[in-house]
């Protein structure tokens, strides 16, 4: 298969003075992540980093004039991509591992993934396209695909139910999320309402039946986040949305495993 090269690898939209998004429009949409920038009063945080097709470091130089600290809500191949650009990374313990040495069993590819065909993840995927390239595009003439790695990242800071993540002028709360992976942790700002979720709730099919899924912590972490009180979420993947439809996927999903 011919892919066409891509004019930018990043798209980008600014949420408001201190929040942008960031997203790689040439990723399929099973593995295109919502990387979230957040500037702080004394740090920049960045929520997540794709796939590490391109660098992500240069990508956010514009945005960029403070240290920054990169959060890895879970550490899926579409998640960490970038993570090895920074100095500052967190994950929740039960995921650092898994960011200091990618494997298999935390990120989904193995040393066999195969770009131009996801079935080499062998995973079944309710609700999306699990076969076909990775790619819609090549980000510069001469990429090779086969030449795909995820690359180790550097975590300073393993993280916990309850600890903080302070740039500031604005301090998150971290909320451990587990269900679609063990350590999925959520970024809570509790003067603001602002929820960054991860995978833990995205407007679209959530993905519960991976190998290191668990329905009965889903069903937890649902009943949750339909308490807290969230007015934006910021998710993982797909567009933001408000707390009248948390509740409603929340709901959604409840009936479909709990009835």
């Amino acid at each position: 298969m011919t892919l066409e090269i891509a004019e930018r690898w990043f798209e980008t939209r600014r949420i408001d003075d201190d929040i942008t998004l960031l997203w790689e429009p040439h990723v399929v949409p099973l593995m295109r992540c919502n990387i979230w920038h957040v500037r702080g009063r004394d740090r920049h945080l960045l929520v997540d980093t794709g796939m590490g097709i391109q660098s992500l470091k240069d990508a956010t130089r514009h945005l960029i004039d403070k240290p920054v600290t990169a959060v890895a809500t879970h550490v899926h191949a579409d998640h960490i991509g970038g993570h090895h650009e920074f100095d500052d990374c967190l994950a929740h313990r039960l995921e650092a591992p898994g960011l200091r040495q990618p494997s298999r069993s935390y990120t989904l590819i193995g040393e066999d993934f195969d770009p131009m065909d996801l079935a080499s993840m062998k995973l079944r995927v309710p609700g999306y396209d699990i076969g076909g390239p990775l790619l819609t595009a090549l980000p510069h003439a001469g990429y090779d695909t086969k030449t795909f790695r995820l690359r180790p990242a550097k975590v300073t800071r393993e993280v916990e139910e309850g600890d903080r993540v302070d740039l500031g002028d604005r301090s998150f709360e971290v909320l451990h999320l587990p269900g679609h992976s063990p350590g999925g942790i959520g970024l809570f700002e509790e003067s603001t309402g602002i929820l960054f979720s991860g995978d833990a709730l995205y407007d679209g099919p959530l993905l519960d039946e991976l190998p290191h899924s668990s329905h009965a912590d889903y069903v937890r972490t649902m009943r949750r986040l339909r308490e807290l009180p969230v007015r934006a979420v910021h998710a993982g993947h797909e567009p933001s949305f408000d707390r009248a439809r948390l509740i409603e996927l929340v709901d959604e999903y409840l009936a479909h495993r709990v009835g």
